[in-house]
């Protein structure tokens, strides 16, 4: 049954407007007007009144790696390599596929809490197969969330063995995967797939070239790490006599389809590079932060005509998985980059956690429009957080507590209700379900 979804604020073209609904069938936005026309043009549709509250677009957390919200607070306040030894591969290369199905409900499950609707799973720990991205996806389709699995295609000699694979058997399992998931969805967008080398110095020039060859033949985008740390850099640039995003453009990768991740140590050549070729930027401020990585140019990014979305890394390099966090992360940070208050607006980083990360994916997300899919987040227009509510935009992004969000949509289907999660799995299950797996590390 068709469904209209009554506020008292939508934001709409860029603004909250009052008295104006969604028709909502099949998942699916029909038409936004005034509830009355609504209803009168669709008198069997069922209301959904949300008194005191404002609907805006769910956000999309456009790069994020699942199984390590497990290890969140073991390798922190680290050196970068020892975070990584102590963290991820002390206590994640062994999971089995039901730890890798928990860690991922922990993560999907707090992300629907603080208002992720859709989330791209940059996955690696394979096992020689391809049953811990199936198990990923379960959990996602568990919990309710829309996921991309930027299924990771690795070869790094001395990297861990539960990451390494071939370059056919890469190619292959991807391929497999997302036919699999092409079959599941049924053109909903809920589950995709997207070939993810993991970086310049992490993938070999031959896998780079065939995931990006595979993210044609899939006509999907394209992810890949660059530039996170000043040791790529360095490295890329002994190995190849090149900076890294200059590489890839050498290996004919760089286009609209990719989405690069981080990017903090891109040179001014390389982000007009980037703009020229329009490619996809996936910052993480928070956890560039939280690892000591630097600070990614946001402004030149934009002057350039990079089109920026918001993820959140791990749950071990953050350590949240909000995007209304990394919204505010992105704003503040720039401002003292700049040394400049009006560096970024908070209407501009709001576009990033939303729309751009649905333009990057190229799934119909991250706006409440016509034709687009009914992923939204309602908000408590009571709630202290949000007061004053005369620039509510801005209080959104800059001063919002989690408490603010009472309800969440994917789909057009409720996942979040005053606080809990509405399927079979709540939030205190799940915390069990990680308190029994991790009470041994």
């Amino acid at each position: 049954m068709a469904e209209i979804i009554s506020p008292d604020l939508l934001w709409y073209g860029g603004r909250f407007v009052a008295d104006l609904g969604l028709l909502i069938d099949d998942g699916v936005i029909q038409q936004v007007d005034t509830p009355a026309k609504l209803l009168a043009a669709f008198p069997q549709a069922q209301e959904i009144r949300l008194g005191g509250q404002a609907v805006i677009p769910g956000t999309i957390n456009a790069h994020n790696h699942s199984f390590q919200s497990l290890v969140r607070g073991f390798g922190d306040d680290l050196p970068f390599f020892q975070w990584r030894d102590n963290g991820i591969y002390r206590y994640s290369l062994n999971l089995d596929e039901e730890g890798v199905y928990t860690g991922a409900i922990l993560a999907f499950g707090e992300m629907l809490r603080y208002g992720v609707t859709t989330v791209v799973d940059f996955f690696y720990l394979h096992h020689e197969s391809n049953a811990y991205d199936l198990a990923v996806m379960r959990a996602a389709h568990d919990v309710g969330i829309r996921l991309v699995l930027a299924r990771c295609l690795y070869s790094w000699e001395t990297g861990p063995a539960p990451y390494r694979e071939s370059l056919e058997d890469a190619v292959t399992r991807t391929r497999e995967l997302a036919r699999l998931a092409h079959e599941r969805d049924a053109g909903r967008g809920m589950l995709t797939v997207q070939p993810a080398p993991h970086s310049p110095h992490a993938a070999s020039p031959e896998m780079i070239v065939a995931g990006h060859a595979l993210a044609q033949e899939l006509d999907t985008p394209f992810h890949i790490h660059v530039s996170e740390g000043r040791y790529e850099v360095e490295m890329i640039q002994e190995r190849h006599g090149l900076t890294p995003i200059r590489w890839l453009d050498a290996l004919g990768v760089l286009d609209d389809r990719a989405i690069l991740v981080h990017c903090v140590w891109a040179t001014p050549e390389e982000i007009t590079l980037m703009g020229e070729r329009h490619t996809h930027l996936a910052y993480n401020p928070a956890s560039n932060m939280f690892l000591g990585d630097g600070i990614t140019d946001i402004p030149a990014m934009l002057a350039a005509g990079v089109r920026v979305a918001l993820g959140t890394d791990g749950g071990c390099s953050n350590n949240r998985t909000s995007i209304f966090d990394e919204m505010r992360t992105c704003a503040l940070l720039q401002k003292v980059r700049r040394l400049d208050g009006a560096a970024l607006s908070a209407e501009a980083v709001f576009t990033m956690g939303t729309a751009n990360g649905g333009s990057a994916l190229r799934l119909p997300i991250g706006e409440l429009a016509p034709g687009r899919r009914a992923d939204f987040v309602a908000l408590d227009l009571e709630d202290i957080s949000l007061q004053p509510p005369n620039r509510l935009i801005k209080n959104v992004v800059y001063a919002m507590s989690p408490q603010a969000i009472l309800g969440v949509w994917v789909d057009g289907k409720q996942r979040l209700r005053d606080g809990e999660l509405t399927g079979w799995l709540t939030l205190r299950e799940i915390s069990a379900r990680v308190q029994l797996l991790t009470k041994q590390w």
